[in-house]
């Protein structure tokens, strides 16, 4: 065991030698590590909350443990392990656990730890460490940072480009950064190596499907289970329900669609978009839309035969909301109108809608204008908001109607 910790204690080293591009964030990490909580950083697989747990922990003294390790798993004695660490990390202030979610009964462990006084930053890769683990043993003792691929202020921060103030001679560069990332994503391995991401996505999606979803839920039919995966990825942005995924794809029960789906949201593949209603039931028949956590993912899997821009900056748009901290259970939803007029995003806080978002790449035909500016009056008349955005590739202006005020905001402002 003890060899194992020192070994992962170089991987630490190396990893901590190397440069990084800080992550824009909402939260302090200071103010964060001073807590006595657990610092729960969860996320996709690749997106960087290992790097971010070691950008938190780099000048202080902290323990690692990496649970992406058969040989740690296989071995492993929590006893002797924690008596390795203190041997390894004399004097540590901080535990790093990173994707500690593939060790059975880790949050019995990991509740123990918390009761011992440790102060725990730790990683995962499943949505499933909220909606069960997290919520029985640990509750009230955490604290979450949920990490996402770069967003594209981040793109172009790695590419040095201020996205807010670019200078004159740097429009092209900015248009066609804008168009790279609205196409290829942000996932951080290919953000420098733009010619790797098909085939580094198109690996890295199967990887997910075969080890977070179906290993750790031992499906039988994984066939069943990857062509729901590529069929949803070729349909984003698009409503749809469990009946009509079974229909579709020849399942022999709704259920089966239906329990896929919430394992293929569980390591952050996919989000699911429900229909805004104030009736709960009704709100739960409807299909809801479709969504992935990355463009890349698009460009390397889907199936579909043209490329729709539309789709890909609605798709990229709710992921940006997503990253500001809007969630698809509470605050963010789609409206269709009694005239089956529809509005991308609601927008709430609390029981009141802040605000409307209609996304539509480009409104420069009056046809295009007037279908989009409708939908979103109409929709705003029945949920009696005032707030209402149109997010565009590059139009920026404001539009009067019918006594409403629109922004129309391109998405780099946005």
């Amino acid at each position: 065991m003890k060899t194992i910790i020192l070994n992962q204690r170089k991987e630490r080293d190396e990893l901590l030698s190397r440069p990084y591009l800080m992550r824009r964030s909402h939260q302090d990490m200071e103010v964060l590590l001073d807590s006595h909580l657990i610092k729960l950083i969860t996320g996709p697989r690749r997106v960087g909350k290992s790097t971010q747990a070691l950008l938190m922990l780099r000048e202080k003294r902290f323990a690692y443990l990496n649970f992406d390790s058969q040989q740690l798993l296989e071995s492993w004695d929590a006893n002797l392990v924690m008596k390795m660490l203190d041997d390894v990390y004399p004097d540590y202030d901080y535990m790093m656990l990173d994707e500690v979610q593939n060790l059975d009964g880790w949050d019995i462990w990991v509740s123990e730890l918390y009761r011992n006084g440790k102060n725990l930053v730790i990683t995962g890769s499943n949505a499933k460490m909220l909606s069960s683990e997290m919520a029985t043993l640990l509750t009230g003792k955490y604290l979450q940072v949920e990490m996402l691929p770069f967003s594209l202020e981040e793109f172009f921060d790695w590419n040095k480009l201020d996205i807010h103030h670019p200078k004159p001679e740097q429009a092209t560069d900015c248009k066609l950064l804008k168009d790279d990332y609205m196409r290829n994503g942000g996932y951080p391995e290919v953000v420098a190596s733009r010619l790797l991401v098909r085939s580094y996505l198109d690996t890295l999606f199967d990887s997910i499907i075969w080890k977070d979803v179906a290993k750790r839920h031992k499906v039988r039919n994984i066939t069943e289970l990857n062509n729901l995966a590529l069929y949803l990825v070729s349909n984003f942005c698009n409503p749809t329900s469990a009946n009509e995924l079974a229909e579709a794809l020849g399942f022999s029960s709704v259920n089966t669609a239906k329990k896929f789906m919430d394992y293929l949201h569980e390591p952050y593949l996919f989000y699911y978009l429900s229909r805004y209603n104030n009736k709960l039931k009704l709100m739960q028949k409807a299909p809801r839309k479709v969504y992935v956590v990355d463009n890349g993912f698009v460009a390397a899997k889907s199936f579909t035969l043209s490329e729709n821009l539309g789709r890909m900056l609605e798709n990229q748009v709710f992921i940006e909301l997503m990253r500001r901290g809007y969630d698809t259970d509470k605050t963010m939803f789609y409206y269709r109108s009694r005239n089956d007029k529809e509005v991308d995003f609601v927008l709430r806080q609390g029981a009141h809608v802040e605000r409307l978002v209609q996304v539509c790449y480009d409104m420069s035909s009056p046809r295009t204008e007037n279908r989009e500016v409708s939908s979103i009056i109409e929709c705003a008349g029945e949920l009696n908001c005032r707030n209402l955005t149109i997010i565009t590739n590059e139009e920026e202006r404001t539009i009067e109607k019918d006594g409403f005020t629109i922004s129309v905001v391109p998405i780099a402002k946005f």
